[in-house]
């Protein structure tokens, strides 16, 4: 009986009859004469509502449900997650699905309202996006049936308690994955690289395609076959790429609800997969007040695997990143020329010039990318049109930070250290595009 009231409530519409019998009975103290007609009522009213909780509970399988969740969710990404849903009923039935979502999403309002014939299916699906790295715990599911009558529902929980880990934006790897075998790259936003010279080894000749260098076209072979054909050269293989991701406190500022740290590992796991596609070494480490998180850039099947589950660990820990231990950890253990992507932030002149001499010494043995951030929500605020002399003040610091960031990259470049200023989101297309520009162009 316990069970059986736990899962029975009642509806709007049951409340919004019995509220007019009562006001029906009001009247029918001064009118006597209502007072029989108010009396059916109440009892038809009466009959209904156990007829309609019969119907609902005639039946005891009801409704079933069944949430299907992914082995893992993709960070900064929609991710899909599908309900399934049965009718067991024999007649149309109404239903409500409350699913409870993890803590992280704050959350408290869902529900997917939908009516379901007779023995039905439906499949219902809804996108989430995590902005967290870590796990994410879903509670039960719970499902409201009601009939056409609409006076009660029936309340049905379904055991769906399940943890889902929320890894590194694994399903960028997707949509980047075939630029590392076509030159199609303006479909995804990237540059054209234009080869310096032809220092590459032959591989094979091949049809022409739209994006081939028509500098590389083999007239002798063309006028056999009779059709364009080109000649293909391979990249010098087996460089190693390190991603270096600074974790310290200035990685932690948020855009789009994704802080820079997590743009970075993002960033990272994507860059990472072109660089083993072009058959180069890709590795990884960060760095705040020491080097961790080490894999050594090698080229195996299982490579990709272990820098992912070594990304998902990866946490800040709110320090100043110690830049003269990176460039001892770095001259210690990474002996051959290696291409270096610093992921970190600059916001200052004096904050770049207090690491810059080991940037250099950095740059001595290897070639280093600096790859820092511009600060979006100030470029939004600028072209803001300022009516008071406070707005105009506010303006001015923020064009002042914004010029700033532009004098940070000709500091570097005076350097002769390359660097990318990148908005947080076109992080991974800017990246893709100077790797691959330093491979066409044998920088390295």
């Amino acid at each position: 009986m316990k069970k059986f009231l736990k899962s029975l409530y009642l509806k709007k519409r049951f409340f919004s009859v019995l509220f007019s019998l009562a006001v029906m009975f009001v009247f029918s103290y001064f009118f006597q004469e209502l007072f029989g007609v108010v009396k059916l009522l109440f009892y038809l009213l009466l009959g209904v509502f156990v007829f309609d909780i019969f119907l609902l509970y005639r039946n005891k399988t009801g409704i079933q449900a069944q949430r299907i969740l992914p082995e893992k969710l993709s960070n900064g990404d929609d991710n899909s997650i599908e309900i399934k849903v049965v009718n067991r009923f024999q007649f149309k039935t109404s239903v409500k699905i409350i699913d409870e979502l993890p803590i992280q999403w704050q959350i408290r309002d869902f529900k997917i309202e939908a009516i379901l014939n007779a023995s039905e299916e439906k499949k219902f699906t809804y996108q989430v996006r995590p902005t967290e790295r870590g796990e994410y715990h879903f509670g039960n599911l719970n499902v409201f049936s009601s009939t056409v009558l609409g006076l009660v529902a029936r309340k049905q929980q379904f055991s769906a308690e399940a943890m889902v880990p929320n890894y590194p934006s694994f399903l960028q790897l997707k949509k980047y994955d075939f630029i590392a075998f076509t030159n199609r790259l303006k479909l995804f936003g990237l540059k054209k690289i234009r080869r310096i010279g032809h220092t590459m080894e032959f591989e094979q000749i091949k049809d022409y395609t739209s994006g081939d260098d028509v500098r590389n076209i083999n007239w002798k072979a063309t006028a056999k076959r009779n059709s364009l054909m080109v000649n293909q050269f391979q990249d010098e293989k087996s460089q190693p790429v390190y991603s270096v991701i600074d974790k310290g406190r200035v990685m932690k500022m948020p855009f789009n609800q994704l802080s820079l740290l997590d743009y970075a590992i993002n960033a990272t796991l994507v860059i990472s997969n072109i660089v083993l596609k072009k058959h180069d070494k890709a590795g990884m480490f960060t760095f705040s007040r020491k080097v961790e998180d080490r894999v050594i850039a090698q080229r195996r099947s299982a490579q990709m695997h272990l820098i992912l589950e070594t990304l998902y660990n990866v946490e800040t820990d709110f320090s100043e990143s110690d830049f003269s231990r990176l460039y001892v950890d770095v001259k210690r253990h990474i002996k051959q020329r290696s291409l270096l992507l610093l992921f970190t932030n600059f916001e200052t002149m004096d904050a770049l010039h207090r690491q810059l001499p080991y940037l250099q010494a950095i740059n001595k043995a290897h070639l280093l990318v600096v790859i820092f951030f511009e600060n979006t929500e100030l470029k939004s605020f600028m072209h803001k049109k300022a009516t008071t002399t406070h707005q105009v003040f506010e303006k001015t610091i923020a064009e002042k930070f914004i010029y700033e960031k532009k004098l940070i990259v000709n500091e570097l470049h005076k350097y002769g250290i390359q660097s990318i200023l990148t908005a947080p989101e076109n992080l991974t297309v800017n990246t893709i595009n100077k790797y691959l520009e330093i491979k066409a162009r044998g920088l390295l």
